[in-house]
């Protein structure tokens, strides 16, 4: 028992430990998604995040620790939303068809997502700091993180909302398109990029090219928009 526990001591200090950790369970999440038919609630992330932490747990590692081993993951989150410009590029034609549709609904769904957190913490008393961590929930982690300690939120706290955020809507949405009967392509995209951001974003790509293309449009641009609401939204408040 000592010897694996000098074993780990010694794994631990290694740089790429928590790397390989991190992509080795999600490469065996994303087996068990696909061998069930990728039935929702087995989302990839979901799985790799809950064993993650199980680990993390029971191995009685700090987060700051881990993220310091993995954090070339969180590196390759800026260029790989720059990257969706390339499906984004295939579907011009259609943006420009839908260019003012999307726009309302971008305003729309950036406005509902920083006044329905604003509700939430008035009926339930939430702390200043977990109110503001929450206003950016919406958006892509490196974008909200920044947001959240720029307002005076706890960027840790905003990362696990965004990623919690992300998965109920890369789960729910494609069941609640279906109760709606919503079978455009280019409308479910923007919206999974809309309410779920990175992790829907790739849930729509799984589905469809023309369906990701879009949710990458609505996950950058809603990025933008909501850095420029919630300011505006706390000045007003």
């Amino acid at each position: 028992m000592n010897s694996l526990n000098s074993i780990w001591v010694y794994l631990a200090q290694t740089p790429l430990l928590w790397l390989s950790i991190t992509l080795i369970m999600y490469w065996l999440a994303l087996q068990v998604y696909m061998g069930c038919k990728q039935w929702p609630l087995l989302n990839p992330v979901l799985l790799s995040m809950l064993a993650l932490a199980t680990l993390l747990k029971l191995t009685g590692t700090a987060y700051q620790t881990y993220f310091d081993g993995a954090q070339f993951v969180h590196f390759l989150l800026g260029p790989t939303t720059v990257a969706l410009a390339i499906p984004l590029y295939q579907y011009s034609d259609r943006l420009k068809k839908y260019g003012w549709p999307l726009l309302l609904a971008l305003f729309i769904g950036a406005s509902v997502g920083i006044v329905s957190v604003w509700a939430l913490a008035r009926l339930t008393g939430l702390s200043d700091n977990i109110f503001l961590s929450m206003l950016p929930k919406s958006i892509t982690t490196p974008i909200a993180m920044g947001i959240s300690q720029e307002i005076g939120g706890l960027a840790s706290l905003t990362a696990v909302l965004v990623i919690l955020t992300g998965i109920v809507g890369g789960v729910t949405a494609p069941v609640m398109f279906k109760w709606l009967r919503i079978q455009d392509n280019s409308v479910q995209g923007f919206a999974m990029g809309l309410a779920s951001h990175g992790i829907g974003t790739a849930r729509a790509l799984q589905i469809n090219a023309e369906m990701g293309a879009f949710a990458g449009l609505a996950m950058g641009l809603n990025g933008m928009s909501t850095a420029v609401l919630i300011p505006l939204f706390i000045s007003i408040l």
